[in-house]
């Protein structure tokens, strides 16, 4: 009899259950929520989590009462377990064990998110082979995905703004490649949905939308996607002239020549006014070997992580462990990039580094297994087997770039699930158990179900989504010693994910009274500092190897005013990664802070000489020259780096003043003073250049500049021209 027609009342409350958060699952791209950190991830990781909570305690509520619903064998499902399996086996030997499990509000993974994904597996497999719901989910996802891009379309009309940066189009994801994804894989989600479609009016709908989602991609400019989408449709023109009928040989052939030759056109195009016009195609098309050379970088850094040792061969760093190997192996070429790497930017290296050759291996096998069951068990159609195949291979090649995010996992391992609903088979000691009965599924099944669903929803969830809230509560601009209560009671939840995240807030918000507050909260800037150190020093004495870390705690220590101990830990830092020159530059600024400018020089001339390419490096270098008394091999620096000794720079006026080199402090000065377009900011800042080196006429007439600039400072500014005159 089929589902819909027993009438078992507790597998009917299970199944709507089942489907209705399996369904739901098709909306979390939507979620969007401000009040936590990270909103455009957390929401929806948050939600996607309980949604397969609530879908895998339904499923096992209906395999209890129906052997339909229980666990069937194939070779893919033995693929994604032991992917995962592996994963715990791995993360149990991180580094940092609890973010490999729990992971960061940032990204909102680790092995938390691969359980979820095996739930979802698993959940999927059953509950919407059983139903014959898969087409109906995918149209869901792609109802879902028509709301998605209208978002993005009216950011590309400049009708709604763009998140990251300014001209790519990233929806309600805030990252253009997030969304460039999720586009990619509706696109060859439209063309397989349309090639079975038997209403006309659908099939022609279904491949406007794909052609539509093609293109936001290229609005994305994410050039990894950009490629993977290429390599899928090339793949589809070559499939079907190949293996199709005349007709269909005749258009692949075709439609792959075309994609080919336009791809190869704009290559070559590249360098012509219309394309170097183009901010998209200028993008797409400066793909070359110079651009990518941060990622062969990273990937050269996660290489020789990874061969360090047999238990990195074996086991990885577990997941979130890249940032090990980013400082441990850290090359000076990446000063300019932003500092912090966690991610290899290449999702197969990736796991990789997280799980060792096991995981790589795993991970391939989930892409091979899939592929081959698609193509020899399953019973879908050729076309289908073909865009199915494409968007597998879009996929791939989009991860050769760039690391993965939550809803290309949620479409991967729905792919994946739904090979494995029409290849596996049923299992004797599944099906031999007997079937509970309905009144003993009301009266005991399904309450238990419904509790541990709570606890689990509670335990994984709730503690981390009330964290989230809170944090955003602490660091919204407020009353400080509200801010800091904020603080004080999110640091009662120590055992809590997320708390890296809080402490690192919470010394970015004690730093920032003490340099802004001075005696007007004088109270609580000395409390928030305290707490900063104390709370940045568990994590330092929880994960000492972290060199992230203890630039933090020196931070706070900074605030506190303790410079000593700030050094102290810049050391370990530089211990820890020795050849990144930000820290060479944190060790010769505390340095200075300590008044031995003998050794902050030799901070700064090693930071530079790990990277001579680097200008802003030779500022530096200069800087700690000059504050040392050695202006002759300061202005040597400066004439190499910059082929003039008069630059514009903030190092550089400290250097001068540390050096007391007032006439280069005065022409500094003078030199921001008098250029075009100064702000009245630059003007105080001159004008304080100016008093420090005794100039007391030039710094009035500058302040007074500023006055008219910003006339709702006059009245500081003339309390400042008093006592400069007074002589104070």
């Amino acid at each position: 009899m089929p589902p819909m027609q027993q009438g078992s009342l507790a597998k009917q409350i299970a199944r709507w259950t089942a489907l209705a958060a399996l369904f739901l699952v098709t909306l979390t791209p939507l979620v969007v929520i401000d009040g936590f950190f990270f909103p455009f991830i957390t929401g929806k990781a948050f939600l996607f989590r309980i949604l397969v909570e609530v879908a895998v305690a339904a499923w096992v509520v209906l395999a209890f009462l129906d052997k339909e619903y229980r666990p069937r064998f194939s070779w893919l499902g033995v693929a994604v377990f032991a992917f995962v399996a592996w994963m715990f086996i791995a993360d149990l030997f991180a580094m940092n064990v609890s973010k490999a499990f729990w992971s960061n509000f940032e990204r909102m993974e680790g092995w938390v998110l691969l359980i979820h994904l095996l739930g979802f597996f698993y959940a999927a497999s059953a509950v919407l082979r059983v139903e014959k719901k898969w087409r109906t989910w995918f149209l869901a996802s792609l109802g879902v995905a028509a709301i998605v891009s209208a978002h993005g379309i009216l950011q590309q009309l400049g009708a709604m703004p763009i998140h990251q940066g300014s001209t790519r189009i990233d929806s309600s994801f805030g990252n253009s490649a997030y969304f460039a994804i999720y586009l990619l894989f509706n696109a060859f989600i439209a063309l397989w949905l349309a090639f079975t479609e038997k209403r006309p009016w659908l099939t022609y709908t279904l491949v406007a939308f794909a052609a539509l989602e093609a293109l936001l991609i290229f609005l994305t400019e994410t050039r990894g996607t950009v490629l993977g989408l290429l390599a899928g449709l090339i793949f589809v023109g070559g499939a079907f002239a190949f293996t199709g009928s005349k007709r269909a040989r005749r258009y692949g052939a075709w439609g792959a020549a075309v994609v080919i030759l336009l791809a190869g056109g704009l290559y070559v195009a590249r360098d012509t006014a219309f394309v170097v016009g183009n901010d998209v195609l200028h993008r797409i098309t400066s793909i070359n070997l110079a651009d990518g050379q941060t990622r062969f970088t990273i990937w050269h850094m996660a290489e020789e992580g990874v061969t360090q040792g047999p238990k990195q061969l074996v086991l990885g760093w577990g997941q979130e462990g890249f940032n090990y190997i980013f400082n441990q192996y850290y090359e000076p070429s990446l000063y300019a990039q932003e500092p912090w790497f966690d991610r290899a930017h290449n999702a197969f290296i990736d796991w990789l580094v997280a799980g060792g050759i096991p995981a790589f291996v795993l991970y391939l096998a989930l892409f091979g297994s899939v592929t081959w069951l698609l193509w020899t068990k399953t019973e879908l159609g050729k076309s289908e087997r073909i865009l199915l195949t494409a968007a597998l291979i879009g996929y791939a090649v989009h991860n050769l770039f760039v690391f993965d995010n939550l809803y290309a996992y949620v479409y991967f391992f729905a792919f994946l699930a739904m090979v494995d609903s029409q290849v596996a088979r049923p299992c004797e000691k599944f099906d031999a158990a007997p079937e509970v009965s309905d009144a003993d599924g009301l009266a005991y099944v399904l309450p238990i179900a419904a509790a541990l669903l709570l606890a689990t929803i509670w335990f994984v969830n709730v503690r981390s989504m009330n964290t989230s809230s809170e944090l955003i509560t602490a660091i919204s601009p407020s009353d400080p010693a509200t801010q800091l209560a904020a603080f004080e009671s999110l640091t009662k939840q120590s055992g809590y994910p997320g708390m890296q995240e809080v402490r690192e807030q919470l010394v970015s918000f004690a730093a920032n009274l003490a340099a802004t507050q001075g005696t007007a909260n004088a109270s609580t800037t000395a409390a928030a500092v305290l707490l900063a150190v104390s709370e940045m020093g568990k994590q330092v004495a929880a994960y000492p190897e972290d060199a992230r870390e203890r630039l933090e705690l020196a931070s706070a220590y900074r605030a506190a005013g303790d410079s000593k101990d700030a050094l102290a830990q810049v050391s370990a830092a530089l211990a820890l990664s020795p050849k990144k020159e930000a820290i060479w530059i944190e060790a010769g600024a505390t340095e200075w802070d300590l008044h031995d400018f003998a050794a902050a020089r030799t901070d700064f001339d090693t930071a530079y000489a790990l990277g001579p390419e680097f200008t802003a490096l030779a500022s530096y270098a200069a800087a700690g020259e000059y504050a040392a008394g050695d202006a002759k091999a300061g202005d040597a620096t400066l004439m190499k780096a910059f082929g003039t000794t008069t630059v514009d720079s903030d190092i550089l006026a400290a250097g001068y003043f540390y050096g007391q080199d007032w006439s280069r402090l005065i022409a500094l000065a003078r030199l921001r003073a008098t250029a075009p377009g100064v702000s009245a900011q630059d003007l105080f800042n001159a004008a304080s250049a100016f008093y420090a080196a005794h100039d007391g006429a030039d710094a009035i007439a500058t302040l007074q500049k500023a006055a008219v600039l910003e006339p709702a400072a006059a009245q500081e500014v003339q309390a400042a021209i008093a006592q400069i005159r007074a002589g104070k």
